[in-house]
């Protein structure tokens, strides 16, 4: 049997993750409804991050795993809370969001730490997320005027993963490295 090329799932993952993040900031910042964005958080943000990483689990990459599946999750966890504050089933206080993006602001500090030891485009990523959850953390908790800042912000991390998914798509297709991802920031042991 012929070795076949796997395809890399992060392509997806990060294709997601940056459109969904991109909406989202788009909203905050008010260029936007929150349509587009609750759409994209159930299928491409939620769905097609956690099919992302549950083949990077079968790849053996359990960063990616966490990840993929993780924000994903988070993703669909933070579209149900809108529906379910539209519907008028739980009218979630602004601080109830809050809770969620600390639990999640904790998350992606374990999360940042390992970036590290991936490479820096990785490390850059989740050091400008870390931030946009720190932002809207203060947001959520007394300093509204932080949830737009974060929006511009998270436009970068946005534009960060979308980075990585060209690079790991350009840099296949073409045989060479046109995008590079510099190396890890902390060497493994």
């Amino acid at each position: 049997m012929e070795n076949q090329k796997q395809a890399n799932p992060a392509v997806v993952g990060l294709a997601g993750f940056g459109l969904t993040t991109l909406l989202l900031q788009f909203h905050n910042i008010g260029l936007m409804g929150i349509g587009p964005v609750l759409a994209m958080g159930f299928v491409f943000g939620g769905l097609a991050q956690m099919i992302a990483g549950f083949n990077e689990q079968k790849m053996g990459n359990n960063f990616g795993y966490s990840a993929f599946v993780a924000y994903g999750a988070f993703w669909i966890g933070l579209g149900i809370i809108w529906l379910l504050k539209v519907y008028d089933i739980y009218a979630c206080s602004v601080t109830d969001v809050g809770y969620y993006l600390i639990a999640w602001t904790l998350y992606t500090v374990i999360m940042t730490i390992a970036a590290a030891y991936v490479h820096r485009a990785m490390f850059i990523t989740f050091v400008l997320l870390l931030i946009g959850f720190i932002l809207l953390d203060l947001g959520h908790f007394g300093m509204p005027e932080m949830n737009k800042v974060a929006g511009y912000e998270l436009i970068f991390c946005a534009l960060s993963a979308w980075y990585m998914m060209a690079g790991i798509i350009l840099n296949d297709v073409s045989g060479k490295t046109i995008l590079k991802m510099g190396a890890p920031v902390c060497k493994k042991a």
